[in-house]
């Protein structure tokens, strides 16, 4: 038995101290255990409801976004008919997709999973596609659709001869505006690293990015041409242009050789004609008009020797300053402040906004007209002369002076003031899409913004795309064959060697002249065989450009290896070779780019023909399915 007086016999401390740290530890133990499953449990509770919260905001980016694709067709269709109000209406629901897009992008949680790694740019690239997407409609598209509602196209109709400035000048600051805003939204799109994006993401960027840069290309000229067109028409002093009308049946690099001449006088938008001249009429220059050496090598002193030869090169800016130097000096006291240049297919679109025109009194006293046409339509105008002339006055004087008055009757319908200024605009910007009409300015300030936009017609500087390809005609028969030929021209990417790019570019051309064209056909049109080519056959040089730095490498006419002029033009290759057709005969022309460093889509620009360049330039292809085609 114990006694509890002795203290010898009570049971030991320490046992109980240790049971009490013991619990202690437990409970801690318990309590962290407990702290760590609640922890863990919050964690996949915020992992959870964050990815949830992605998810939700990733699915309003998705379906505004596409909702918004799905209305850009119908706001197109809505402006093209002139519906103001239905595209009013458009325009608010995009801006309500477009904001609710911007919402969910530039959401923190959303912005905040941009830092994430492997799939963080994915949700960058997102932010930046509906910010981008919401700029245009709130900058660009609102503001340019007030404008178009506000537009008097009235105002913009020529009357009396003259066209009002105020109009345009009144749309030019929204519409500057709108090309800038559309520019840097490109810039922003063009600068994300595609490489790091899911397909998801990757695929629809990279379509977005070509639908804003055709969008782009057609506002810079919007915008180029509303700070341009008062100044060019006279708004501060008058000027003087000397017009080209280049006739494609004797092709040339821009369009075919300038048969008429005539000499526009602006001033306060009052428009007339104050001279004309032709061609042949301007006869020879000696000593040719100096030209740099590069393009010297290419084209030989011809290009400074006749009118007719100033656009055997493709830089029109060349072609211009060469002809305004022979007009000078062929009409001394004339001062000529720039040059324009549009070939018969420009002019029949013009006849599509004016309506037939009667030119009558264009034929000649005491021709046998035959078949060439009183009436010209925008049908009729481009056989009527390119081929019909030829056919029925012989005389080349003659044949000039119709090329002329028939210039000077479709500008007169032009400047008379019964064709609305939509219309003309439409025509015209349809000209210059197509390649048919180029504008150069003596004015330096007017210049650099023509340098900037394709109806420039440089072969290098700021308008030319980085992997820029160019395919160009000159005629060799000395003659009007080149109505009947039919062109295609492809480029097709090659399979990449040692880190470069490598392309081919594809050239078919048929000799579609009947096969009695020796004898059926006028002198005038074979040539007679004076410049060494049996009478209707067509001698072409074939004249072709790659990007800055690339390398000629080989050419082959159908399928056989064939000698190639390889020369340089402003650091670009260029490759030449001469092609003669029989009636009936087609031929085809490969040539080869190679080391081709440029990593940006391709563009290959072509001479304007007769046909309908959607007939000429054939889709790109890759060759054995190695790379992606180019644009």
């Amino acid at each position: 038995m114990t006694d509890p007086t002795d203290p010898s016999s009570a049971p030991s401390a320490e046992p109980r101290r240790l049971r009490s740290r013991q619990s202690k530890r437990v409970g801690d133990l318990r309590r962290r255990w407990i702290a760590a499953g609640f922890g863990a449990a919050l964690f996949a509770l915020v992992l959870g409801g964050s990815a949830a919260w992605l998810g939700f905001q990733a699915g309003v980016i998705r379906d505004n976004l596409q909702a918004t694709t799905e209305l850009l067709p119908q706001l197109k269709k809505q402006l093209t008919a002139g519906d103001d109000t239905g595209a009013a209406a458009t325009v608010e629901s995009l801006a309500g997709h477009t904001a609710s897009a911007k919402s969910a992008g530039t959401d923190p949680l959303w912005k905040a999973a941009g830092a994430l790694p492997w799939i963080g740019p994915n949700f960058v690239a997102a932010t930046t596609v509906s910010v981008t997407a919401d700029d245009l409609i709130q900058l660009a598209a609102k503001p340019l659709l007030g404008t178009f509602q506000s537009l008097d196209w009235n105002a913009l109709t020529p009357a009396d001869g003259a066209v009002g400035l105020e109009a345009i000048n009144s749309a030019a600051p929204n519409v500057v505006s709108a090309a800038n805003t559309v520019q840097l939204s490109y810039d922003r799109l063009a600068d994300i690293d595609k490489s790091k994006l899911v397909p998801q993401i990757a695929e629809p960027l990279s379509t977005a990015e070509q639908q804003l840069s055709d969008l782009r290309g057609t506002l810079n000229v919007a915008s180029s041409t509303v700070r341009l067109l008062p100044a060019m028409l006279g708004s501060a002093d008058a000027r003087n242009y000397l017009l080209l009308i280049q006739n494609s049946a004797e092709i040339r690099a821009t369009g075919g050789i300038s048969s008429a001449l005539a000499v526009l006088h602006t001033d306060q938008g009052q428009i007339e004609l104050t001279g004309q001249d032709s061609s042949t009429g301007t006869g020879v220059f000696e000593p040719a008009i100096e030209v740099d050496d590069a393009q010297e090598a290419i084209y030989t002193n011809r290009l400074g020797s006749y009118m007719q030869n100033v656009n055997m090169t493709p830089d029109f800016p060349t072609a211009a300053t060469t002809a305004r130097t022979m007009w000078q000096q062929r009409h001394p006291g004339d001062v000529i402040d720039g040059v324009i240049a549009l070939d018969p297919s420009a002019l029949a679109f013009v006849l599509e906004a004016t309506g037939p025109v009667d030119v009558g009194s264009a034929i000649p006293e005491g021709a046998d007209i035959g078949g060439l046409p009183t009436k010209l339509t925008s049908e009729n105008l481009v056989k009527a002369l390119l081929s019909d002339v030829y056919a029925n006055i012989e005389d080349p004087t003659l044949q000039d002076a119709y090329f002329a008055e028939v210039a000077k009757k479709v500008f007169a319908e032009v400047s008379s003031g019964k064709t609305s200024g939509e219309k003309l605009i439409t025509a015209l910007g349809k000209g210059v899409e197509e390649n048919r009409i180029k504008i150069w300015s003596t004015r330096a300030e007017e210049q650099k913004l023509l340098d900037s936009q394709r109806i420039g017609g440089a072969i290098s500087g700021p308008s030319v795309a980085p992997a820029a390809f160019g395919v160009y005609f000159n005629d060799g028969t000395g003659a009007k064959m080149d109505y009947y030929v039919k062109r295609t021209v492809q480029l097709v990417q090659q399979c990449s060697a040692g880190g470069y790019g490598q392309y081919t570019a594809r050239i078919t051309l048929t000799n579609t002249a009947p096969a009695d064209a020796a004898t059926s056909l006028p002198k005038y049109v074979t040539g007679d065989g004076v410049y060494g080519v049996t009478r209707g056959h067509v001698a072409t040089n074939v004249v072709a450009y790659g990007p800055a730095q690339a390398r000629t490498q080989a050419a082959r006419v159908n399928g056989k290896s064939t000698p190639v002029g390889s020369f340089s033009h402003d650091e670009r290759p260029v490759g030449v070779i001469r092609v003669d057709l029989a009636p009936g005969q087609t031929t085809t022309v490969e040539l080869d780019f190679a080391k081709v460093v440029q990593s940006s889509p391709a563009h290959l620009d072509v001479t304007p023909t007769v046909q309908d360049l959607a007939d000429v330039i054939l889709p790109a292809e890759a060759a054995n399915n190695c790379t992606t085609p180019a644009q």
